[in-house]
């Protein structure tokens, strides 16, 4: 029997994307290869070294510093990037943020800076992008985490924000419907990127991972993959790794197994995030 050949995806020459949180990490690994795809890019974030050196590497790319957090910022940087490209026909809400914080102890500024970049950031985002993408090729992705479904200790901020990114995402697909653009969410677990070696820096982390709590990060260069495709295609989803595709129709079960599983070097996790003050894994303008 002929074996069943799997379609290539649409391509992506000539679209217009543009990407928030390009200066590195996913951000960056996209833009390079969105670029080298013959899409042409557009780069919005904070570190601006970083980010004219990412420009450099797609195409010399335009490119805004700009802190998603500041709604005015995004505003002006949308609308310059948009009117650079002549048009916007992908929004990718990427920019975001992470730092430990137990709930009862911890710093209250790492939940409102955190809900600040993650979730306002997402938001206005969407908000000023929204109308460049809304035509029958538009898309935007909206990146939650994988954390927006499964809870872990110390990452309350981080699981909120994202889990509120999540519901932004399935709202303006919604929205968007009658103009025949599609929106998606991302999940990724733990990739290995300078956001998730920073965030999982600190001596409570170290703790959580000796008592066999938290797992490891995984490569980038396949979730990149799987990135590519699920643009390409417009997806309604984009997971990576692959097991989260599984984990998102049974977080409701999985979190009581999280819980328990959790508790193992708990207390003494907590006992030592409540003295340590980590910065945010991308250093944030005051």
């Amino acid at each position: 029997m002929a074996s069943r050949l799997v379609p290539p995806p649409p391509s992506l020459a000539g679209r217009r994307i543009l990407i928030t949180g390009a200066a590195r990490g996913i951000g960056a690994a996209l833009a390079e290869r969105f670029a080298s795809r013959g899409a042409h890019v557009a780069l919005a974030g904070l570190e601006p070294d970083l980010l004219a050196a990412t420009a450099a590497k797609a195409g010399d790319a335009p490119w805004r510093e700009c802190n998603v957090a500041h709604r005015e910022q995004v505003d002006d940087a949308v609308a310059g990037l948009a009117g650079e490209l002549g048009g916007l026909d992908v929004v990718i809400a990427n920019a975001g943020i992470a730092a430990q914080l137990p709930i009862i102890g911890g710093d209250p500024s790492v939940m409102e800076r955190t809900v600040a970049v993650n979730l306002l950031g997402s938001y206005y985002t969407l908000r000023a992008a929204g109308p460049h993408i809304a035509h029958p090729s538009g898309y935007a992705l909206a990146v939650s985490s994988a954390a927006a479904a499964a809870h872990l200790p110390l990452m309350g901020a981080y699981s909120a924000s994202k889990a509120g990114v999540e519901a932004l995402g399935n709202t303006l697909r919604s929205e968007l419907l009658g103009t025949g653009a599609r929106v998606g969410v991302a999940y990724f677990a733990e990739l290995d990127t300078d956001m998730t070696s920073r965030g999982f820096s600190t001596k409570a982390a170290a703790s959580m991972n000796a008592a066999g709590s938290f797992t490891g990060a995984t490569a980038l260069g396949p979730a990149i993959d799987r990135i590519e495709r699920g643009v390409a295609r417009r997806s309604r989803r984009i997971v990576a790794p692959w097991w989260v595709a599984g984990l998102l129709p049974v977080r409701m079960a999985v979190q009581p197994v999280l819980d328990r599983r959790s508790q193992k070097g708990l207390a003494q996790a907590l006992e030592i995030a409540r003295d340590e003050r980590p910065d945010l894994t991308t250093p944030q303008p005051e």
